[in-house]
């Protein structure tokens, strides 16, 4: 299964602010430490504020910080909100839904019940989970220095 450059985008950012939960992280930080256009990121970031998974401030000292707490964040959820849901009257494979055949296919059912065990096992993770000891991913995630 692929997954979006958003739902990449999505997964980085909020594992960027879980290691970084003792303040609030700009924009700017998050797509240098990350390496995504902060363009992409502003659109993920909106979309992730109004699921709440973010809280975000404006202005001056404004940021990012996460929504909720990260044992409350399931990566499945994440996914199915980012990725949108799966409808079974299209099929999975068929991006544009322009297949002739979708109507009568039987691969259709057999790749909407892989996606369902995809998400079904996604479920079984939170964000705390994925995150949990694993410092060189806790390192990689800190704040880049600039080079002056």
């Amino acid at each position: 299964m692929r997954v979006t450059k958003r739902t990449s985008i999505a997964m980085r950012l909020l594992m960027y602010c879980a290691t970084n939960d003792s303040r609030l992280v700009t924009k700017a930080e998050i797509a240098q430490c990350c390496d995504v256009s902060e363009n992409h990121l502003a659109q993920v970031i909106n979309q992730l504020g109004r699921l709440g998974y973010l809280d975000t401030q404006r202005g001056r000292n404004g940021g990012i910080r996460l929504g909720r707490a990260p044992e409350k964040i399931g990566i499945g959820q994440v996914f199915r909100d980012v990725e949108g849901c799966v409808s079974p009257e299209n099929c999975v494979a068929d991006a544009d839904c322009s297949c002739r055949f979708v109507a009568v296919c039987a691969l259709r059912g057999v790749l909407e019940e892989a996606t369902h065990a995809f998400y079904n096992h996604l479920d079984n993770y939170t964000l705390a989970s994925v995150m949990r000891d694993n410092p060189a991913m806790a390192q990689l995630l800190q704040p880049l220095r600039s080079v002056a």
